[in-house]
């Protein structure tokens, strides 16, 4: 009997997005497999016809598509969504073009957020990093502006309830010496929950003037890198980030270098 995967593995492995969009798609009936309706959770062989919105994938053996990993300083003011009804700038604008596959976003920073974003045509890994039992840390540095008090650390680092839950830094530092109206913290979390960072400052009455985000797992933001410029990640960083979600390493194709 041949070997076979769960679909929405073999759609994320190809790069068409991460394997929670891919179930989406299954679940809206965009996938077909020789010639039916696909249905959710199936398996599928090798030599079996795989079709998305009518239009046939090819598989080939091994790696279906290369696997590659992107870095931006991602700019305030671009939303990270691949187009805009209302015409505003996209993340996804700047990025190289690939032959096979797409670049997938590993999570979103809002409109107002810049600081590093990473891409990916791996879909597996993209499902890896952004599912919550990952628990990756992500590190910000923000700019508060209200007086913070110690107490208010440590009820933040307790957790406190919002809207959708329990949430908690898992450390807060202060940056720089400053007017305690506006000063510099370094935090860190290990989830990706929407503005879960802006909402937490917020639950106790300060706000949010500035918001960086430093790290995503073992991936930091270089400090040469500027706001708009892309990286693709070196072959020790491809394999520390995949390792970090008990994935086998793959390699990057190419370095780039983009302005």
């Amino acid at each position: 009997m041949s070997e076979t995967e769960k679909l929405q593995k073999v759609l994320a492995r190809l790069g068409m997005g991460s394997r929670r969009q891919m179930e989406g798609w299954i679940r809206d009936g965009r996938v077909r497999v020789n010639g039916r309706v696909a249905r959710l959770g199936e398996r599928v062989a090798r030599q079996m016809r795989i079709m998305v919105d009518g239009r046939s994938l090819r598989r080939r053996s091994g790696v279906e598509s290369p696997r590659r990993i992107l870095l931006y300083h991602k700019p305030v003011g671009e939303l990270t969504t691949r187009s805009d009804p209302a015409g505003r700038p996209t993340v996804f604008e700047h990025l190289p073009r690939i032959e096979k596959g797409r670049w997938i976003a590993v999570g979103r920073l809002d409109v107002n957020t810049c600081g590093l974003l990473l891409f990916t045509t791996d879909g597996e890994l993209a499902n890896r990093l952004m599912h919550p039992s990952s628990c990756l840390a992500r590190e910000y540095a923000v700019r508060i502006y209200g007086e913070v008090t110690p107490s208010m650390i440590a009820r933040l680092e307790k957790g406190v309830v919002l809207e959708d839950g329990h949430a908690a830094f898992d450390r807060i530092e202060g940056l720089f010496e400053s007017q305690a109206a506006n000063g510099w913290y370094r935090v860190s979390l290990s989830e990706g929950r929407r503005r879960e960072v802006r909402r937490l400052w917020e639950s106790q009455g300060v706000r949010v003037s500035r918001l960086i985000r430093l790290r995503f797992g073992p991936v930091r933001l270089p400090p040469g890198l500027r706001q708009g410029q892309i990286r693709e990640l070196g072959a020790t960083e491809v394999a520390r980030l995949y390792r970090a979600v008990d994935l086998e390493p793959a390699w990057p194709r190419r370095q780039i270098a983009h302005d």
